[in-house]
């Protein structure tokens, strides 16, 4: 049980209010984003407009021009991540509609931050997707006019220049209503009517490429033409529409896999299987010419089950596990089969796994499944193929073998051991150390170390190589 200076809600609950009040007032001193978060917490609860709160917050993060570096933008990031919170939690319950605006005007103004913050660590992206996620789970509650809201996502979606919009549409597809989405179709065909054509006049050169120059005209057509056909099938999925969905691909580019997988899932959703295998086939060729598609093979597993090829389907599986050690194909081709017969696949499928050309992909798989007899035996014979210097893999692999098999974590600990020492990777010596201690008193439980060197042998070989390495030895 924790002890009574566990801090944990029950402890803390236990100093009384007046306490707690006098506590938070001391931690919050000097801290500007944790007073404000608890200001927002007392308007909450009656003294003081919430709404009025965040608004007045986010105007003046609007409002700053001031760059923020990587040292300060993490406060930056817990002031905004409060006001989302305080939006979507407050303001939500009680008024949706005041809500959906102001997790709006955090969207709108994600450009502004992110041209004045140093975002390399996605922080204030993360926080700006949670916002767009939060806008969509109250989109429908918040109740706004469809056709104001079909004309407020058009010009949002055409401003996306920061992805701070993305997948728009389909969040809010719900609120738009059959009505929304048909007037927001309107919009994008007159929009893709009214595309640059670049007749007449001097053409503005704005670029150099691999193709030779690239004109303004040019590009703002190309750019036109991705949004909108991006917009149209997202619009498609939302009404339901296969064929529309289908339609804003070209025939070069429905041999794509992934595309042909995209289009197959709706087939399938549409009881159109058929069509599904047709589509998935004619991308067949550009497949089996190389590749990762995981979503090709999965969605023809899905067809050939729909049209009740299941056999086909259960070799699909096998294939898919064979290739990439995929286990979860291999459980999906396992539950299919009458009882025992599963046992003698999986045995058989283990052995695929112990012979696969990469004993890295092989022991994370066995490890995993798990199989530790056979990773065990994986590294007995195949010690030699293994790189010390994987051990975010390896580590694991050691803990997990380290009751029922020692001679195995052991020859596992002596490769990151040997990687350390003979790369001389200086700031790894204390873990190769603590290995070094792990393998001798795995040591005391091995019999029999199947002609690899005995820990005796191999700490004087290390001895006699490493002489001088004072940072591993005095550890």
């Amino acid at each position: 049980m924790p002890s009574e200076t566990t801090l944990n809600a029950k402890n803390l609950a236990a100093l009384g209010a007046e306490r707690l009040a006098e506590l938070l007032l001391d931690v919050t001193a000097g801290d500007a984003v944790a007073k404000r978060r608890l200001r927002l917490e007392l308007a909450s609860c009656g003294g003081g407009n919430v709404t009025s709160e965040i608004r007045k917050r986010l105007i003046s993060i609007a409002k700053s021009r001031s760059f923020v570096d990587w040292r300060k933008v993490k406060e930056l990031a817990r002031d905004l991540a409060a006001q989302r919170e305080a939006i979507a939690v407050h303001v939500a319950a009680t008024n949706p509609d005041q809500a959906f605006d102001l997790l709006w005007r955090m969207l709108e103004m994600a450009p502004s931050l992110y041209e004045r913050c140093d975002d390399s660590n996605g922080t204030i992206g993360s926080i700006i997707a949670d916002a767009r996620e939060d806008l969509g789970a109250i989109a429908v509650e918040a109740r706004q006019p469809v056709g104001a809201l079909a004309d407020r996502v058009f010009a949002a979606v055409c401003a996306n220049d920061y992805g701070q919009f993305d997948e728009l549409i389909s969040l809010t597809a719900q609120a738009l209503g059959a009505d929304g989405l048909s007037r927001l179709k309107a919009q994008f065909e007159e929009l893709e009517a009214n595309a640059p054509t670049g007749a007449g006049g001097e053409r503005r050169v704005i670029g150099l490429s691999t193709r030779g120059l690239i004109y303004q005209d040019d590009y703002e057509r190309g750019y036109r033409g991705r949004l909108v056909r991006s917009a149209m099938t997202e619009i498609a999925d939302a009404l339901g529409d296969v064929d529309g969905f289908v339609s804003r691909y070209s025939e070069a580019e429905r041999a794509n896999p992934a595309i042909a997988a995209a289009i197959a899932e709706r087939l399938l959703a549409a009881d159109r299987s058929q069509e599904a295998l047709v589509t998935l086939d004619e991308a067949d060729s550009a497949f089996r010419q190389g590749g990762y598609w995981p979503n090709w093979q999965r969605a023809r597993i899905e067809v050939l089950d729909a049209l009740g090829r299941s056999s086909d389907a259960q070799e699909e599986r096998w294939q898919a596990f064979e290739r990439g050690l995929d286990a979860g194909y291999l459980r999906a081709h396992l539950k299919r089969l009458p009882d025992f017969d599963d046992i003698e696949a999986e045995e058989r499928a283990l052995g695929v796994v112990s012979r696969h050309p990469s004993v890295h992909q092989a022991l994370a798989f066995l490890i995993d499944w798990p199989a530790l007899d056979r990773a065990a035996s994986l590294i007995v014979t195949r010690i030699d193929e293994l790189d010390g210097n994987d051990y975010g893999l390896l580590t694991p692999a050691a803990d997990a073998l380290e009751q029922r098999h020692p001679l195995a974590a052991t020859l596992v600990l002596r490769a990151m051991i040997d990687l350390s020492l003979d790369a001389a990777k200086y700031k790894r010596y204390g873990h190769a150390a603590r290995h070094l201690r792990a393998c001798e008193h795995l040591a005391r439980r091995i019999d029999n170390f199947a002609g690899h060197s005995t820990h005796a042998n191999y700490v004087e070989d290390l001895k006699r190589r490493h002489p001088r390495k004072s940072g591993f030895w005095d550890v």
